[in-house]
């Protein structure tokens, strides 16, 4: 059943009421990150109930030994966690020698949580009573610094209700912290030190076997009803944690706030200088105040919602939908460190480990391509190449020679650390992800530098991969590609895959093209790509010979593509008919059982049809969608954006926006019953694409940008913009026409329904 307690807002994630057995739900919801952090929301005062505890710091990891029932060649030797860090937002409060905690309180009034899009913070409400009959009014408001990646800040207020009180406020440090989801219960962190000057405390930590090296850092000032007050403090120091006590006799409706600011700094961007580096962070904190760092935050995303935002006029849970995904895309990466990645649950919760999937490329890119710069999303392209030799690696434990590369199904630092083997080794088309983003960066932006100067040597590696992945059929007489998973994961060790083997076709008949661009243009540089990838010509021939002899399964009764050999051996019955007690099956459902089931977890063939749209013809893919799109429960979140964008695509409006709604508030409404787990960030890109490419119809063909805009009937207008090769243009759609602007000094030549139009900037064009 899904959740339904979010209150419809466009800007703000509201959430009425105090309810125990949603909190872990409201701490993903909840959650807040800058690119560099991030945490879960969690009560920033004591909580004893039900709580999943999290802050996470990008690019820090731990690779946790695999744990398997029985150990297989070629599995991983560990999983990367991403790792629950330091915990720098506690703030202990005692109210006459009670300690405030929700879960034992008498009774909560007026609970509210906000998280207000706009301004990127995070605000809580609510009056208690404690066990001891005193009530409180409590205030807090948080966010981490767009501005200042490595800081964050709290506001913490509590004014006694009904009686004059004795308030203490314990602000903390506590790296006593495990991993909801460590395989084997272990230590991830090695305690340095701790320690504490003044208002300033630091402990200073290192991850096992990895070794990074962070300081977890805080500072605090106290207040009475806005004046600042220097009260004595008491520091408390344990193994793990280091606490600094205040205290004060507060009457009847003064309040006593506390602002607290910390955060984490990190060897990989300071050496061995954490501790100083924490030091300068809290002194340019002091400097600033809250408040400057309040305005500056809200400046920070003022600027990206310029760019980012999608306006929805007439539907406020399709409005607010679109945004918490635009928001929660820009809190989990910004771009601006190329040793980062997207995490498909980003800062929010554990499962999932490593911080890269195929969802990178294949989901999340376009986005990045059409809101920023064109240096972000080439910085998703050069974490792939600088990955490189990590892939050929992972190859060679498999058996794969001559510079084949497999790029990992989850990683860290380019080995495959997923060690389920159905996936790891099998779900091998996450090779055909990492070249189709070449050609779509190449295809949306004009730019074929990075293909001639590194991404030829991905596309080589992984052309050799499917090169030596396929074996020639005598019977067929054609090439086939055995024991495979595809990307409907409810289907596993399969022969021929459709999606697979096209893409792989694809992969090498791409690489051969960008190979004889770069022979006919610069000579020197393709025999210098030769020499360096030792890429020889019979190896060249061999490939064009394979892939005018792939075998593709087909059904002439059906006159489709088959997902795979024997598809049709399943007893085809529509999900429409399962039971919502069945529901999501996953959850429901022996694997077994799945497994001999027709039901698809998400696009598969269909994703074929989506990646070359191009190739098929717009009957084929009626034929297509009318086929698979019943029998898929759609229990990947990465499902129902392919399907929205292909419905609107045929026309099918009214199903697109359906399927819209399901990937917009996937979580916000917990279709999948699994948000207290952590949101699906990379999904979320498909919200966005399910807007720009579904209902506005936007292609790039043959270096022009298209547009073939529609409106569901639920709305009265939207409007969004793209970065395209220098221009930024906003399309706006209405019932009765569409029209465009282009900022800048130059107009743009743009097709709307196939028809040619010139856009002059800064005057709109309606149509």
């Amino acid at each position: 059943m899904n959740q339904n307690y979010i209150t419809a807002d466009p800007w703000q994630i509201i959430e009425d009421g105090f309810n125990p057995q949603r909190v872990e739900s409201s701490e993903s919801l909840f959650s807040i990150g800058n690119g560099a952090m991030g945490q879960r929301a969690n009560f920033e005062e004591t909580y004893s109930g039900t709580s999943f505890q999290g802050s996470y710091i990008a690019g820090v990891y731990y690779p946790d030994k695999t744990k398997v029932g029985w150990w297989k060649n070629g599995y991983p030797e560990y999983f990367a966690k991403v790792l629950n860090a330091p915990n720098w937002i506690g703030i202990k409060v005692t109210i006459n020698g009670t300690i405030l905690d929700l879960n034992t309180c008498s009774a909560i009034h007026h609970f509210k949580r906000i998280l207000n899009m706009k301004e990127g913070w995070l605000k809580r409400t609510f009056r208690a009573t404690l066990p001891n009959n005193i009530e409180v009014e409590v205030t807090s408001l948080r966010f981490l610094s767009l501005a200042h990646d490595e800081l964050g800040a709290i506001r913490y207020q509590v004014t006694p209700i009904n009686s004059n009180a004795k308030i203490k406020f314990e602000p903390y440090l506590d790296a006593g912290i495990k991993n909801q989801d460590s395989n084997w219960d272990d230590a991830f962190w090695k305690i340095k030190s701790i320690s504490s000057e003044g208002k300033n405390a630091f402990i200073e930590a290192e991850t096992m076997k990895t070794g990074f090296n962070i300081c977890t850092f805080m500072h605090y000032n106290t207040f009475l009803n806005g004046e600042l007050l220097e009260l004595p403090s008491a520091t408390h120091q344990t193994d793990t944690i280091v606490a600094q006590s205040v205290e004060l006799s507060v009457h009847k409706g003064d309040a006593f706030t506390i602002e607290k600011m910390g955060g984490y700094t990190v060897d990989r961007n300071h050496g061995t200088a954490v501790r100083s580096a924490a030091q300068n962070i809290l002194q340019t904190a002091s400097d600033l105040g809250f408040e400057r760092l309040l305005d500056a935050q809200k400046q920070s995303w003022a600027e990206i919602w310029n760019m980012a935002d999608i306006t929805i006029e007439g539907d406020v849970k399709a409005q607010q939908a679109i945004r918490f995904n635009i928001f929660q895309l820009n809190q989990t990466y910004l771009g601006t460190d190329p040793q980062l990645n997207i995490g498909p649950k980003g800062f929010t919760g554990e499962k999932y480990g490593g911080s890269t999937y195929w969802d990178t490329e294949a989901y999340c890119l376009p986005f990045y391509m059409a809101t920023k710069p064109p240096q972000v999303a080439k910085n998703l392209l050069e974490y792939r190449f600088k990955h490189l030799n990590k892939a050929i690696e992972n190859a060679e434990k498999l058996g794969f020679n001559t510079g084949a590369a497999l790029y990992p199904m989850v990683t860290m630092n380019g080995e495959e650390c997923h060690n389920e083997w159905e996936i790891t080794f099998e779900e091998i088309h996450r090779n055909g992800a990492i070249a189709f983003a070449i050609y779509n960066y190449e295809r949306y932006t004009g730019d074929r530098s990075y293909t001639q100067d590194k991404g030829i040597f991905v596309l080589i590696a992984i052309a050799r991969f499917w090169l030596q992945r396929f074996n020639f059929s005598e019977e067929k007489q054609q090439y086939v590609m055995l024991g495979v998973t595809g990307p409907n994961e409810y289907e596993n060790n399969v022969n021929n895959n459709f999606y697979t083997n096209y893409i792989a076709k694809w992969c090498m008949e791409f690489m051969l093209e960008k190979l004889h661009q770069i022979k006919a243009t610069d000579s020197q540089n393709f025999n210098s790509i030769l020499i360096e990838s030792k890429l020889s010509e019979s190896e060249i021939d061999t490939m064009k010979t394979m892939v005018e002899s792939i075998y593709l399964p087909y059904s002439n009764t059906h006159e489709v593509y088959l997902q795979q050999d024997g598809f049709l051996d399943k007893t085809l019955i529509p999900a429409a008919k399962l039971t919502p007690e069945e529901r999501p099956i996953n959850q429901h459902w022996s694997w077994d059982r799945i497994l001999r089931s027709p039901y698809i977890k998400q696009a598969d063939t269909l994703q074929a049809f989506y990646f070359f749209e191009d190739h098929f013809s717009l009957d084929s893919l009626e034929k297509h969608f009318d086929f698979y799109e019943p029998l898929t429960v759609h229990e990947s979140s990465l499902s129902p954006c392919v399907h929205s964008i292909q419905a609107a695509k045929l026309g099918r409006m009214d199903q697109a926006y359906n399927l819209y709604l399901r990937t917009a508030r996937l979580d916000l409404d917990d279709y999948n019953c699994e948000v207290h787990e952590g949101l699906h960030i990379t999904s979320m890109a498909g919200t966005w694409m399910s807007i720009v490419e579904g209902f506005g119809g936007m292609r790039i063909k043959n270096n022009n940008l298209h547009f073939n805009p529609q409106i569901p009937k639920q709305w009265q207008s939207y409007s969004f913009k793209v970065i395209f090769r220098n221009h930024v243009v906003k399309v706006n759609v209405q019932h009765d026409g569409v029209s465009f602007e282009v900022s800048g000094d130059k107009s743009l030549e743009l097709y709307i329904n196939n028809k040619l139009l010139r856009v002059e900037p800064n005057i709109e064009l309606t149509v």
